[in-house]
């Protein structure tokens, strides 16, 4: 658990390479080249990193045990260019996790840029999928913001203001899965909105799908108590004495747990220009350790090749999810503020 501003004050957030390794990313980078791997088929193998092993070992625990994000400081990817920027980022995210795909169509390494996404802030929110790896190329004027928001600070400011909501964030919501669901399968993914154990709280939270999915019949009405708590979480997760803002330059890498962290990027596109005023590389994982999360809690989301979580291209064949409970259904939890976990 962490409040923004008193991170703002310390930095001891932001993470910087030495020289040593960026020369180890450059080495790599030489290796990919010379065997001529397709970026599909990298592994962290082909992208050695012997001296940096440490170092991502420590940002692996960050993202799990300590503030849930990590942010990496001006890796030079104005000497790489695009092509060897999508290799880098994927290769440093083999070392972390396993990559998924970004939508229905199978892309595993997304670009954000002069799309409708960006062109204003979107509220604190978090992706389907464990771990989100963004990569700044540009940023114009500063254009590009991220703000941070710990989902267990959050959750306890709520529970302290209206701990007759929170509750309801462990019933069974019903998310739009936005058309990229596979033929034969829910048009909503049913799943509880947080998960707790005696050791982590696990949060998703996604208001535009939330409020997208009452527009299929069959999808339960909000209620105007989930409405208020929804109202809360945002109203929360963008207050100044909880968020942490921080502009994105070229060649920063931004690391966040999804589970432990909301997030909002503000990129505006400029349309008086040729181009966009922000440009990133994004990769969604699921860490070579994920935390342990019960199959509920990503109803129909199954990837391939040992991962979870992401959007399953339309021609992989995915089971189907064992869940059985009715619509809000209320699991077991554990009630009371949630307290940092010893590190």
């Amino acid at each position: 658990m962490w409040r923004g501003p008193e991170l703002a004050r310390s930095r001891a957030w932001e993470w910087h390479l030495a020289p040593a390794q960026l020369d180890e990313l450059d080495k790599a980078l030489q290796t990919v080249r010379v065997r001529g791997t397709p970026l599909l088929r990298i592994t962290a193998d082909h992208f050695p990193l012997p001296a940096l092993a440490s170092q991502l070992a420590r940002m692996a625990a960050e993202l799990e045990k300590g503030r849930g994000f990590v942010l990496v400081r001006r890796v030079p990817v104005e000497r790489f260019g695009l092509v060897a920027a999508r290799v880098l980022l994927w290769g440093l995210g083999r070392h972390l996790g396993i990559p998924v795909s970004q939508n229905a169509t199978g892309h595993m390494l997304g670009r954000i840029g002069a799309t409708d996404e960006i062109r204003a802030a979107r509220p604190f929110h978090t992706d389907e999928a464990d771990t989100l790896a963004l990569l700044c190329l540009r940023n114009d004027g500063g254009a590009g913001h991220a703000a941070l928001a710990s989902s267990a600070t959050v959750h306890n400011t709520v529970l302290a203001r209206r701990p007759a909501l929170i509750d309801g964030l462990y019933r069974t919501h019903f998310l739009d899965r936005l058309g990229e669901q596979a033929p034969g399968q829910r048009r909503c993914n049913a799943v509880p909105l947080a998960h707790r154990d005696p050791e982590r709280f696990s949060l998703r939270y996604d208001r535009h799908r939330l409020e997208s999915a009452q527009r299929f019949p069959d999808v339960p009405r909000l209620t105007p108590g989930e409405r208020e708590l929804f109202d809360h979480i945002d109203g929360w997760a963008s207050a100044p004495e909880l968020r942490l803002d921080f502009p994105l330059a070229p060649g920063d890498l931004l690391l966040v747990n999804n589970h432990a962290v909301l997030h909002s990027l503000t990129a505006p596109a400029d349309t008086t220009g040729p181009g966009p005023r922000f440009d990133a590389l994004r990769l969604w994982l699921t860490p070579h350790r994920p935390r342990d999360l019960p199959q509920e809690f990503w109803g129909d989301a199954h990837s391939p090749g040992g991962s979870r979580g992401g959007i399953a291209p339309r021609d992989v064949i995915t089971p189907q999810s064992p869940t059985t409970r009715k619509p809000h259904d209320r699991p077991v939890r554990t009630p009371g503020p949630i307290r940092p976990v010893p590190r």
